[in-house]
């Protein structure tokens, strides 16, 4: 069970994320169940670390950004570093503050999740719903389609047993904040190599309707401790896909 701190007062229980999470005592508490169903029903995220039984489960990223969203609302300008891995019984505070930098940090200090934020403000349910959906949706694609083809390009891969890739931070820039939709499309992402470790930036624009509304990008680190090699790499993203199209379709069945 994993806990954070936000004051009952600023939940918006009208939002879609009231699924993901409930709150006892005036503190938001996330059960491993309702993160894997974010991570798998929501951003189509089938990233095993993610799973309920998983022996290094971890909270997605894009449910703690989706959590900060809903408490603090969309910004301008806003830059998130994820800096630790939220496992199972950690206890987070989301402070209730107007500053421009946040820290999320647990009961003993450690700090799993920095905000800077800029320029206006919206609290418009309709627009944080309508931009975390596609966001998230947006960004649990990355793998296979972006990243493989990537790492093909530059002739590395993560170790296929153990694959580390860690969302490190994500930037949005918006021009205005009057709309009230919001979809993510796809820029060129790139990716830098330096020996074992890569970096890449998934860029996108943020549109409404046929408007560019804003642009942003998500930087993800990779340990690629060896050569590109095809089969291997087809034969894990097909074991991927076969979990997902198994899952999205029993979901579909039991709907």
């Amino acid at each position: 069970m994993v806990e954070l701190k936000v004051a009952s007062t600023l939940v918006n229980n009208n939002m879609f994320l009231k699924d993901f999470y409930s709150i006892q005592d005036g503190s938001v508490s996330i059960a491993s169940e309702q993160a894997s169903m974010f991570a798998k029903e929501v951003a189509h995220d089938f990233n095993p670390l993610h799973d309920v039984d998983a022996k290094r489960f971890c909270v997605p990223g894009d449910l703690l950004f989706s959590l900060a969203l809903e408490k603090y609302g969309l910004s301008q300008n806003m830059h998130f570093i994820f800096s630790g891995m939220v496992g199972h019984d950690v206890f987070l505070n989301f402070p209730d503050t107007d500053a421009e930098q946040i820290d999320v940090n647990d009961n003993q200090g450690k700090t799993y999740l920095q905000v800077a934020r800029l320029g206006d403000i919206s609290r418009d349910s309709t627009l944080i719903e309508s931009f975390i959906r596609d966001y998230v949706a947006f960004s649990g694609q990355n793998f296979p389609y972006v990243l493989v083809p990537l790492l093909a390009q530059e002739n590395v891969m993560f170790n296929i047993n153990r694959p580390l890739v860690i969302y490190e931070s994500m930037t949005l820039s918006f021009h205005h904040l009057d709309f009230r939709h919001a979809f993510v499309e796809m820029l060129e992402p790139k990716i830098e190599v330096n020996g074992k470790r890569a970096t890449a930036f998934l860029h996108f624009q943020i549109k409404s309707g046929e408007d560019i509304v804003g642009t942003g990008f998500k930087k993800l680190a990779i340990s690629v401790p060896s050569a590109y090699e095809a089969l291997p790499m087809q034969a894990f993203v097909d074991e991927y896909l076969a979990r997902k199209n198994d899952y999205l379709s029993n979901l579909m069945v039991s709907g």
